[in-house]
């Protein structure tokens, strides 16, 4: 996708019926790409279509721009929020991240499901401004493992570490503001990928009319 102020069509959209905007959320470290990851590898994470994330955060090692996320400069991200071409954005640890709105509405116009990965801020902004959509909170099978992935993870400074692990146990109070909560327990990606896909398949059984304006 690229990343145009001029793609954005004015006003909402709604969605063919039964097409889903699906939210997979958690804390720093849970495994949100991981999980995205092997959701892709599968059949059934073919028919998705998974919305890249802009951000301002410097690359990681093995990141690819416009895969992993739309790498931004600061006044590049504040231009397109500005423009209003973002579902949603937040300044979470000290990076902007935003979802892009054009890849949203088409997905959605063309009746795929769109998936997004964003932090527990930008899952209730965009539950705000989406009621119809589906959010799906991934919670660790404990702090103390939370905490040592993300030590494991070896990408941030002591003190970026320290405040990634005060706002998860913030971010842990939140599942009640969720749809479905899923437990990533530690080695069993494929089972969480799993357990997230027959959800969106239940969700789809149950309301099949659905009709999702963004």
């Amino acid at each position: 996708m690229t990343v145009d102020p001029g793609i954005v069509a004015p006003g909402p959209i709604e969605g063919k019926p039964g097409a889903m905007l699906v939210i997979i959320s958690g804390p720093s470290g849970v495994g949100k790409d991981t999980i995205i990851e092997a959701m892709r590898r599968t059949p059934d994470g073919h028919g998705y279509d998974y919305v890249v994330t802009c951000t301002t955060r410097a690359r990681r090692p093995g990141e690819t721009d416009g895969v992993s996320y739309h790498f931004l400069d600061r006044d590049r991200f504040l231009a397109l929020r500005e423009a209003g071409e973002l579902l949603e954005s937040a300044e979470v640890h000290g990076n902007w991240y935003g979802t892009p709105k054009a890849q949203v509405r088409a997905t959605l116009a063309a009746g795929g499901d769109a998936i997004l990965k964003i932090d527990v801020q930008g899952a209730q902004a965009v539950k705000e401004r989406v009621p119809e959509a589906l959010l799906i909170f991934v919670v660790p099978p404990s702090l103390e493992a939370l905490f040592q992935r993300l030590r494991a993870r070896a990408t941030e400074t002591a003190d970026q570490l320290e405040l990634r692990q005060r706002n998860a146990a913030i971010e842990l109070a939140r599942a009640d503001d969720y749809d479905h909560v899923v437990v990533n327990e530690t080695g069993q990606i494929d089972r969480t990928a799993a357990t997230i896909h027959a959800i969106i398949a239940d969700e789809h059984a149950r309301h099949p009319a659905r009709r999702v304006r963004v």
